[in-house]
């Protein structure tokens, strides 16, 4: 069972990203504050969760938060500061949309810049072991899913609607064939090398 809560703040805020390995598309941060003692049965870790359980939780997150934001960084601001920096940069931009201030972060993943003089914490896979960081990854998946399938209706040729943006071999070959856009990132090999695109028959 995941865990309601790490520092003991009622205004202890999990964030979360997604899209860091994308080939188009801005990465996108999350930030939630759920209730002290939260509980819900199905929340978890996005990536074990399917895309029905996803969308029906993003509606009890939303009605249940005591605050949630959605942040971004563009493909150009990626491409400009990397994607590292980029994806500190949709997070803080989440926690300033939260509309109000935690007294405590818990960020998932090993690193994170620190956000005005809020005390944080790091958890490896917090995604998998505290609410409030999966509440975050399934707005952050829900929102850029819905994002890129939406651009997907105007740019047909990358399977968008179903790849989400990631290097699949479909996308792969929609770039080798038709070029890439304004919504991917220049700064990432948006091709395979030639050894890499003969084993895949690319």
């Amino acid at each position: 069972m995941l865990l309601s809560n790490h520092s003991g703040y009622a205004l202890e805020a999990g964030v979360d990203e997604v899209g860091r390995g994308c080939l188009a598309g801005p990465v996108v941060a999350a930030a939630v504050i759920l209730p002290i003692g939260y509980r819900h049965s199905l929340l978890n870790d996005s990536k074990v969760l399917s895309k029905k359980q996803r969308e029906l939780l993003q509606l009890d997150i939303v009605k249940d938060a005591v605050a949630w934001a959605i942040g971004e960084a563009s493909p150009a601001e990626i491409d400009e500061v990397n994607i590292l920096n980029a994806t500190y940069m949709a997070m803080h931009r989440a926690l300033e949309k939260l509309g109000q201030e935690p007294e405590y972060l818990l960020v998932d993943g090993n690193r994170f810049k620190p956000y005005r003089q809020v005390p944080y914490s790091c958890m490896v896979k917090g995604d998998g072991r505290y609410l409030s960081i999966a509440a975050a990854s399934v707005l952050a998946k829900t929102y850029r899913d819905d994002l890129m399938r939406r651009l997907a209706e105007t740019y047909t040729r990358y399977g968008w609607e179903q790849n989400a943006g990631y290097p699949t071999r479909l996308h792969r070959e929609g770039i080798a064939r038709y070029g890439a856009t304004e919504h991917h990132r220049q700064s990432f090999t948006l091709l395979p090398t030639l050894p890499e695109a003969l084993q895949k028959g690319i």
